[in-house]
């Protein structure tokens, strides 16, 4: 008989455990509740425990659940946009003027000239199209939102197919792939070419009567080499525009800038490029190496984009108050100082610091730390930019190295990422690396903290 008598009592376990988090009252009695009802399952199922066990077992998921709230992470991975700790860092102007949006009113679709109904999003439909040079813009809430919108809105009954090359059927994070997303469109896909090599004739060759455009995917985070060969974009655009078919583009990692001028590593495809290039219609993410918050910018030929407004799934991702506000605000910082310098946007930085200025940054953090007994140390490492994006690139950086004193490695990260805020590094060459690129420089006292806390 299974014995539920050492089942813990539901208000004193929540009592005592209330008193050892922050999170509210009636949080933590459901999650009690769900943790002894569990227990009860495994106890009827023959599992033998003592009270202690199960209070101890339920203290250690209340803390693991606890630390799962969005909170602030010092990154020192070297990973600049880190999918897993919310990619790129939000300016400062964008986050000056999201806060004041956030706690109040704001024009979202009023004029106030006329006292009127407004146009929504208006301003940054002209901005992002002044800045990526183009007839339009809009904006929804991601890049792959972006994409199964454009493909719902350009195929019809008649005309549902889809030309894409095999080597551009890409799967992004999460498993998701590309035939998966132009199947949830209503998108019929047709394959051209072969993995490593597609010829203009590929593409030629698939058109027929019910061909409704042709995407281009960019290998933003893979690449291939060797024995390879693809037609010029400007090749495949005049083969669209004789057949009367619009020629799109998923760039996804959407840098307008020059990659290769803000630190020693390729060039990545911009939209500008994309679009001179004779592309109709160009999407890409706003937080990757754009700099701004999760949405996925959709801006080319102004008919296509109208019509893209108007299909009725546009208002089912359309961005809400606050993410309209941040890329206004992002793409301000690029227009203000458009041809002159780079805008002060954080992954732009990060991309941009001299090796020299992390290294006098690591002195100072190391002679902070010389009293512990752990070997703290400074070494060259290399960053990467992350987020699906340039997997080729790798920047040269600076990194604390940290070999402890009667402690493992594991334990060591485990510490560091329970300290307050959290900060996360990495495991390398039997050491733990704190890589100082994707740190900022007032996070260098927090570390200094953290290490004193978790080594002394």
């Amino acid at each position: 008989m299974p014995d539920f008598r050492q089942l813990p009592s539901v208000e004193t376990l929540s009592k005592h455990l209330t008193g050892e988090s922050n999170l509210p009252r009636p949080l933590v009695t459901g999650f009690v509740k769900r943790r002894l009802a569990e227990w009860r399952t495994r106890l009827a199922e023959g599992e033998v425990a003592d009270k202690s066990s199960i209070e101890q077992e339920i203290q250690r998921g209340l803390q693991d659940f606890s630390s799962s709230r969005l909170q602030p992470v010092i990154n020192a991975t070297g990973v600049i946009i880190h999918t897993n700790l919310g990619r790129s860092p939000l300016g400062q102007r964008a986050s000056e003027t999201l806060s004041k949006i956030a706690t109040g009113y704001s024009n979202l679709e009023f004029n106030l000239l006329d006292g009127k109904r407004g146009k929504r999003a208006g301003y940054l439909e002209t901005a992002l199209a002044v800045l990526l040079e183009t007839e339009a813009a809009t904006a929804v809430n991601n890049c792959a939102a972006a994409l199964v919108l454009t493909l719902r809105t350009l195929i019809s009954s008649e005309k549902n197919e889809v030309i894409v090359s095999r080597g551009e059927l890409v799967e992004i994070g999460g498993g998701f792939r590309i035939p998966e997303v132009l199947e949830t469109s209503g998108a019929k896909l047709v394959e051209v070419g072969a993995t490593n090599k597609t010829h203009l004739k590929d593409y030629a060759d698939a058109i027929s009567d019910r061909t409704a455009l042709i995407l281009k995917v960019h290998r933003s985070n893979f690449y291939l080499e060797g024995f390879t060969d693809e037609p010029d974009v400007t090749e495949i655009s005049s083969l669209a525009h004789q057949h009367g078919i619009p020629l799109v583009e998923d760039l996804g990692s959407g840098a307008v800038m020059h990659t290769d001028q803000l630190a020693p590593i390729d060039h990545e495809p911009t939209p500008q490029d994309a679009l001179r290039n004779g592309i109709d219609l160009v999407i890409f993410s706003g937080d990757k190496l754009l700099g701004g918050p999760q949405a996925g910018v959709i801006a080319g030929n102004a008919d296509l984009v109208g019509r893209i407004k108007s299909e009725p799934f546009f208002r089912a991702v359309r961005c809400d108050k606050l993410i309209l506000t941040v890329l206004q605000e992002c793409i301000d910082d690029y227009l203000a100082c458009k041809g002159d310098a780079k805008p002060r946007l954080p992954v732009l930085d990060f991309l941009s610091t001299p090796v020299q200025d992390l290294r006098i940054r690591a002195e100072n953090i190391s002679s902070q730390l010389e009293a512990l007994s752990a070997r703290i140390t400074i070494e060259e490492a290399l960053s990467r930019t992350g987020g699906g994006t340039m997997p080729r690139a790798e920047i040269p950086s600076v990194a604390l190295r940290v070999e402890p004193d009667g402690m493992s490695l594991k334990n060591l990260a485990q510490s560091l990422r329970r300290t307050t805020p959290a900060v996360v590094g990495y495991v390398s060459d039997e050491a733990f690396l704190l890589n100082l690129r994707t740190v900022f420089p007032s996070q260098d006292q927090s570390i200094v903290n953290a290490l004193l806390e978790v080594l002394q």
